[in-house]
């Protein structure tokens, strides 16, 4: 079953309900204060499950993307830059939020750090990405 059939709001907010069952995977202490790009204003508003739902998201995207690593991640994740007067320019997310995720997801064995080329999904987590998938296609029907 391919992770490209089913809705990815819906497929990453199942998949967060499964990461937090693996005790590799849990958010940092204090990142619930912590901002997702220096030009945000707050930090997440859902900051109970905002560790899972991101982690949920870089596998998929990490999966769809294969090989990638933090910089480009950080792109995909990044937004406008509104302060000031002036033009509105591209600016990247947070770097450490994206590492720790991913440094997370390698203990937990769901993605593998290759050398020299970045990160691609392993078969554990290829297996949880389409059973997710399969589960939610089988429901909708």
């Amino acid at each position: 079953m391919s992770i490209y059939v089913v809705q990815p709001d819906k497929l990453i907010k199942e998949i967060a309900e499964k990461l937090k069952e693996f005790p590799e995977i849990n958010p940092p202490q204090g990142s619930e204060f912590w901002k997702t790009a220096f030009f945000k204003e707050l930090a997440p508003a859902d900051s109970e499950n905002f560790w899972y739902i991101r982690c949920a998201s870089l596998l998929r995207k990490v999966k769809k993307f294969e090989p990638i690593g933090v910089n480009k991640l950080r792109k995909f994740y990044g937004g406008k830059n509104k302060k000031g007067k002036g033009l509105k320019h591209s600016a990247k997310a947070g770097g450490k939020i994206i590492r720790v995720a991913l440094q997370q997801l390698e203990k937990a064995n769901l993605i593998e750090n290759k050398e020299r080329l970045g990160r691609v999904v392993s078969p554990e987590g290829l297996s949880l990405l389409e059973r997710t998938a399969y589960t939610i296609l089988r429901q909708k029907s």
